[in-house]
């Protein structure tokens, strides 16, 4: 299958060389749209909005660079709980049917119960990741019913609901989660249809393609997988070392002052953090050129492991996780604008390449 591209847009110009976090801060229109497309010509398929409690609204922010582009789709970062599911479900088909089809859903609950408490929300994790099983199966049930329906579950009840848009996109647009609780792989399971994770070592990566596929199995389900990494491109192996450790320093001041606060203060906030940042206490390389330090030295906050080399080099390392089954790629850099034209031009290209030429030896698996 063809390797799905996917990049992530901001709403300010970034303040450094080395950003971590593009969603947050004060809001440029202008901006939006140039980083949409610069996505768009560097060739990627899709760009993810993402969402915090404080953040731009995302679904406003997608349509104003959806206005302004032609080919490029829009992931949106939604946590359920704040919308009604049948009100989401209108909003994302009429979205579909404005953009020529070019919406999809990122399914997240929330890193922290602080962060929830801000809008509002103080119900617990576990109970979330619930409540979102069944606003999805609401959701979708609301795109594929041609006549009102009566829906009473454990969070939402509605009585003659009906949308008069479907999506442009059939059966419905892609929904994708992340998560590494049992609640979020139980919601997941059953009804997204792609598992995002962030780059591992490629043993448990293997290890965990298998698991998740044999729990959507149960539910009758076959599902795909998303892997998120920040690739650190160089024109030889050591540059992109040197350049590695530069953004490092730049982003925490001094290496060693990053290396105690990993070990102390900054701690992850979630179960996909702390899975994260076994690996980086572990050791800081593995599999070659999977780079754990900036993962330590921010406590595993988001997207933080790395792949370090040269384009040649990074492309074969993603396209190891492509014969492992993973078939769609989160890739961005820590400067969002220099470093996606340069995926465009020195990765990408050989990414989607190497993928085709692996699918025509028929090794994905």
């Amino acid at each position: 299958m063809p390797a799905r591209i996917i990049g992530m847009i901001g709403v300010t110009p970034p303040k450094s060389d080395a950003t971590l976090l593009v969603i947050e801060g004060e809001i440029s229109p202008s901006f939006i749209i140039e980083h949409a497309r610069v996505h768009e010509a560097a060739g990627y398929d899709m760009v993810l909005v993402g969402y915090s409690s404080s953040s731009a609204e995302g679904f406003l922010v997608a349509m104003h660079a959806a206005a302004q582009t032609k080919r490029l789709s829009y992931l949106l970062a939604h946590r359920p709980g704040f919308v009604a599911p049948t009100l989401f479900a209108r909003k994302v088909a009429t979205f579909d049917q404005l953009t020529g089809g070019r919406v999809a859903l990122h399914i997240i609950t929330g890193k922290t119960d602080a962060e929830q408490e801000g809008d509002g929300d103080f119900t617990p994790k576990a109970e979330r990741y619930r409540r979102a099983q069944e606003y999805l199966h609401l959701m979708k049930r609301t795109w594929a019913e041609s006549e009102p329906f009566d829906f009473e579950g454990s969070f939402y009840r509605v009585r003659g609901a009906r949308s008069d848009v479907r999506p442009l996109q059939q059966p419905h647009p892609l929904i994708m989660f992340g998560g590494a609780s049992e609640g979020a792989l139980e919601m997941g399971a059953a009804e997204c249809d792609v598992f995002a994770i962030y780059a591992e070592p490629r043993a448990t990566t293997a290890e965990r393609i298998a698991e998740f596929r044999s729990r959507a199995a149960k539910h009758g389900r076959r599902v795909g997988f998303n892997m998120s990494v920040r690739p650190i491109i160089a024109e030889t192996e050591g540059a992109a070392w040197d350049k590695a450790n530069r953004i490092l320093a730049g982003m925490t001041g001094k290496l060693g002052w990053a290396r105690q606060e990993s070990e102390g203060a900054r701690a992850p906030v979630d179960n996909a953090g702390r899975r994260q940042f076994a690996f980086a206490q572990e050791k800081d390389i593995h599999d070659e050129r999977l780079w754990m330090g900036i993962t330590k030295a921010t406590g595993a906050l988001g997207n933080t492991s790395c792949l370090v080399g040269t384009p040649e080099q990074v492309a074969e390392a993603i396209l190891a996780y492509y014969r492992l089954g993973i078939s769609s790629f989160l890739i961005r850099g820590f400067d969002p604008v220099v470093d996606a034209t340069e995926f465009g031009r020195e990765l990408i290209p050989r990414i989607k390449a190497g993928a085709e030429e692996i699918d025509r030896e028929g090794g994905l698996r």
